[in-house]
């Protein structure tokens, strides 16, 4: 692992960075999931996450190291959603400016929160642009050498990767030895750091890696051996619409996961109503790419101890209420 972006000791010092202030977050169980999985799993539940998502755990660890320098500059990030909540929150955790490149149709709850999170820190803005015509690293490379800022990408960097990597420190710390361990996939910042931390405190474990049919850069990527990039995926799991796995976190996907499978927008919007209905759990799409490939027998789980990085909770509770309602998406 020495070679990799990070290492095991990367996560226990992102670990006690974030002892006190991020969320400990709860491993939820589900008889009813057990018994029709044949397995027994366990949710390690990021939705109750500070801002809702695993995010911040990356995003604060790695504001936390910045240099009195580059705190009064402040910082800038393009996400999605989650990412840009993250860094606001920890922006201001920390008494720092944030800009965040975010795309105009993000989900409507996610621009309100991080607008909320950046109220009353002086420079701090949200710039929006079209994922679909636009950059947003050739945007978010602009305006952080016009402002001085420092750029904090979503996932390829180490501090956000070692920050990640500890939600599947403290699942494996809770539940002992895991035979595997599901975890969604955009960029790859959270399946880099939990394979890192799996694999050193679960020896023998399986990572599995989970993303959207309509977006399986990575599993093409491992495929080809080496990134490959695709056009802005349209799926319902927005967090995971990245278009490449990033160059540092790729190589340790290579190293660790074993391999990566994809589920569809319908799968997800099932998942979606059985953690609603039966764990009372509200999941956003791209949080239940995990539990879906697991639920709906994609990866075959019976009779192992299987873990599952539910990464969000951050939907929009009309498009929620309409996903639940109406028919699966095709």
């Amino acid at each position: 692992m020495s070679t990799l972006a990070i290492t095991p000791d990367d996560i226990t010092a992102a670990a006690a960075r974030l002892a006190g202030v991020a969320h400990r977050t709860p491993v939820m169980t589900s008889r009813t999931a057990d018994e029709m999985t044949g397995a027994r799993l366990f949710f390690k539940c990021e939705n109750f996450q500070r801002m809702g998502a695993f995010k911040f755990r990356g995003a604060y660890n790695a504001l936390a190291q910045f240099t009195a320098d580059q705190r009064r500059a402040g910082v800038i990030a393009f996400s999605s959603g989650n990412h840009a909540q993250a860094i606001a929150l920890s922006a201001r955790l920390l008494g720092m400016p944030s800009v965040l490149v975010m795309p105009q149709d993000s989900p409507a709850a996610k621009l309100a929160a991080t607008r909320g999170y950046q109220q009353g820190q002086p420079g701090s803005e949200v710039v929006l642009y079209d994922r679909y015509t636009e950059d947003r690293e050739a945007i978010g490379a602009r305006l952080a050498a016009e402002r001085g800022m420092t750029l904090i990408p979503p996932y390829d960097h180490p501090h956000v990767m070692a920050g990640q990597g500890t939600a599947a420190a403290e699942l494996i710390e809770e539940t002992g030895p895991l035979d595997l361990v599901l975890v969604c996939v955009g960029g790859g910042g959270l399946i880099s750091g939990c394979a890192v931390a799996a694999h050193h405190l679960s020896p023998g474990i399986e990572v599995i890696g989970v993303e959207p049919e309509a977006g399986n850069d990575t599993q093409q990527s491992l495929a080809a051996g080496h990134i490959v990039h695709i056009e802005t995926p349209k799926t319902i799991a927005d967090g995971a619409q990245t278009q490449h796995s990033g160059r540092l976190t790729f190589p340790v996907i290579q190293q660790l996961v074993s391999r990566i499978v994809t589920v569809s927008d319908a799968q997800l919007v099932q998942a979606m109503r059985f953690f609603a209905e039966r764990m009372k759990l509200v999941v956003e799409p791209t949080g239940c790419l995990g539990a879906a490939a697991a639920l709906q027998s994609v990866v075959p789980v019976r009779g192992r101890r299987v873990g599952v990085i539910v990464s969000g909770g951050n939907v929009d509770l009309a498009r929620y209420a309409a996903l639940l309602a109406g028919p699966a998406p095709t």
